[in-house]
């Protein structure tokens, strides 16, 4: 296990857990994924919890989807025969972090734009900074997207930008939000979490 990576999970977690998610991690990270048996086999009895607390963190997902492969529809089934993958912003914070020791977010976030070819970098890491900056209880609304898109020279952009988000895994849509939305007259998404610490 890398204790770079322990390290770098230990400045928001307890170092116990902090141990064993690396270990989970590394091995999905190694295989592109990692299936309910082999995190057993890494942490024991501990595996179920360590995977809720993957998820919670929005480190591990479930990989199967029940529709758009938003994060609350990968509903979280602590069992045998299940898989999990890591989001592609929380690749790039574990292995940078296996190599400093750091949780770097806007590391990540550059690094998963240039990733897929965003020739806009510099304006989404503002605009992902932005955004973080006015969550309500991890969740931003689509109008304040739209809104912060505008006031980045965005505008023209929007929905590709919606959906650069969602791929890369910095947001997710919120559809238990409905009655919410509805109320707002906008879609809600949540902000990953691994993002909101570090640095």
């Amino acid at each position: 296990m890398s204790s770079n990576l322990k390290k770098a999970l230990s400045g928001f977690l307890k170092a116990e857990d902090a141990q064993k998610l690396a270990l989970l991690l590394e091995e999905a990270l190694r295989k592109g994924k990692i299936s309910y048996e082999e995190a057993t086999a890494l942490v024991g009895g501990d595996a179920e919890d360590i995977l809720i607390l993957a998820y919670g963190w929005r480190l591990l997902l479930p990989a199967r989807a029940a529709h758009a492969g938003d994060w609350e529809d990968r509903m979280l089934l602590p069992r045998a025969g299940e898989i999990y993958r890591i989001p592609n912003v929380a690749r790039h914070l574990v292995e940078n972090a296996m190599q400093t020791d750091r949780w770097e977010p806007e590391k990540a976030i550059r690094e998963v734009f240039q990733e897929i070819g965003e020739p806009e970098t510099d304006k989404l890491l503002s605009l992902v900074e932005r955004m973080a900056s006015e969550l309500r209880g991890r969740r931003i609304y689509g109008v304040d997207i739209k809104r912060l898109c505008a006031e980045l020279g965005l505008k023209d952009r929007v929905d590709p930008i919606v959906s650069e988000l969602k791929g890369c895994g910095i947001v997710s849509h919120k559809m238990a939000s409905f009655t919410d939305a509805a109320r707002e007259g906008s879609p809600i998404y949540e902000f990953n979490p691994s993002l909101l610490v570090g640095e």
